[in-house]
């Protein structure tokens, strides 16, 4: 039989298990779609293959745009260790490109929410009676 205390923990482990298991599918997610907008904004991606290459990957900043000189010229690199284990580069050219496809994704996200809040609003609730005294 299991005791009130002990219940109560794995209760508490199952839902942290399962708000964690949430928030690693949002961020990778996330991160599935601005990989797509790197490769659309003409980014270079490259596998880490070996273990060198994902150790490597990993020593960078995750998930994040940082610009690098390489060659004398300014790079901007993108490492995913933990997903899709790959590293994405791009020139200065590429990087405004990015930057302008993230906004129109930005502007778009707002335009569909705005479009889904006005279709809410404008369900019929009145066939569903009261909600309350403020009704």
């Amino acid at each position: 039989m299991i005791r009130g205390n002990a219940l109560g923990w794995m209760v508490a482990v199952l839902i942290g298990g399962t708000l964690v298991s949430g928030c690693m599918a949002i961020e990778r997610d996330n991160a599935l779609q601005t990989e797509r907008t790197l490769a659309a904004a003409g980014f270079q991606m490259k596998f880490a293959d070996d273990s060198s290459k994902l150790q490597s990957a990993g020593g960078l900043p995750q998930r994040t745009l940082v610009p690098q000189s390489m060659d004398g010229e300014t790079r901007f690199v993108y490492a995913d260790a933990e997903f899709c284990k790959c590293v994405y580069v791009g020139t200065e050219r590429a990087y405004q490109h990015y930057e302008k496809l993230a906004i129109q994704q930005q502007i778009s996200n707002a335009r569909l929410s705005a479009a889904e809040a006005q279709e809410s609003a404008s369900m019929n609730w009145g066939m569903w009676g009261g909600w309350g005294p403020w009704y």
